[in-house]
């Protein structure tokens, strides 16, 4: 699972979230009791930190996500050392828009991301990191700090230097392991924030939260627009419009994506064929089944199953 990578373009084709919704979905899921009981667990299995946060949540409080290790705290607060952290985590976070990616930063550690999604949204990115996949040496350091002097970072190196032979080694079988279990942990958080994201959805107009409850609760039948204008008491104009305001979907869009949230708990069981999972969730057809949930998830049914099934 290790992966060694640059930077690379988001070329999925769904939009991302940018602004407060993935960040008040992010907020409530690292507060949520699941989160902290695995956070905690995965401390005391691992001795490392996972965190979580939002796309396009990286600032200037660089430290914060360094705090599991010493070394990349001290470089974070230099300034040559806290500008390259960033950029590298922002690569990180672009190069992990669909897996799991590491990065090596210019000191040799690695440091992970874990792309955490509500339907077809990108909100999150879990990680993990800042570890040597080799055991640390002097030669290593010395270009370290050499690199750190050209970019005229005033630090106590005496301080640096402990940290950084202090730093966590693991094997890279050891920490795709880990990585393996973090991928797992997404899709559970994936599962609570579409949860949250409904308790969200709340603060709704009532015509759309009325129109919601009802596309949950006949998802399996074959609704239509018409019908569900009708199921709230208003015209099909003045629904769509209300509708695609408050959701920025249209009701076609958003009933696919309840369909292939429903699937994809459904696909976990390997009882169930792929034509039983897409009739049983309201698709008419295996083919707009097929085309509904690569445009939503990103991975056709079958390639979807296959990797719930390795990680």
């Amino acid at each position: 699972m290790l992966n060694e990578t640059s930077p690379a373009t988001n070329d999925h084709g769904n939009p991302e979230l940018h602004g407060s919704h993935e960040r008040i979905l992010t907020e409530k899921l690292s507060a949520s009791r699941l989160f902290k009981d695995y956070e905690r667990a995965f401390f005391e299995a691992t001795g490392l930190s996972v965190e979580i946060q939002p796309v396009g949540g990286l600032d200037g409080k660089h430290a914060q996500m360094n705090k599991a290790n010493r070394f990349c705290a001290l470089v974070a607060r230099t300034k040559g050392g806290c500008a390259n952290c960033l950029e590298m985590r922002r690569d990180l976070h672009q190069a992990a828009n669909h897996g799991t990616k590491s990065l090596f930063c210019f000191a040799g550690l690695c440091d992970s991301a874990i792309p955490v999604r509500v339907g077809h949204d990108l909100i999150a990115f879990l990680h993990t990191g800042q570890v040597l996949l080799h055991q640390p040496n002097q030669e290593e350091f010395s270009r370290t700090t050499r690199q750190l002097l050209a970019w005229g970072a005033e630090v106590d190196f005496k301080a640096l230097e402990e940290a950084y032979f202090q730093t966590r080694v693991l094997g890279r079988s050891q920490y795709d392991a880990m990585l393996r279990l973090l991928s797992t942990f997404a899709r559970h958080l994936e599962i609570i924030g579409s949860h949250i994201e409904c308790e969200i959805s709340r603060d709704d107009p009532a015509i759309v939260g009325r129109a919601k409850r009802y596309m949950n609760a006949r998802h399996q039948e074959q609704i239509s627009l018409d019908e569900a204008a009708r199921a709230v008491n208003v015209s099909t104009r003045q629904f769509c419009k209300v509708f695609r305001q408050a959701t920025g979907l249209t009701f076609t869009e958003y009933l696919a994506r309840i369909r292939v949230e429903k699937a994809k708990s459904l696909l976990l069981n390997p009882k169930l064929r792929i034509s039983e999972v897409a009739f049983e969730t309201g698709f008419n057809s295996i083919s707009q089944f097929n085309r509904s949930f690569k445009r939503i998830v990103g991975d056709a049914p079958s390639r979807f199953r296959s990797r719930q099934r390795r990680a």
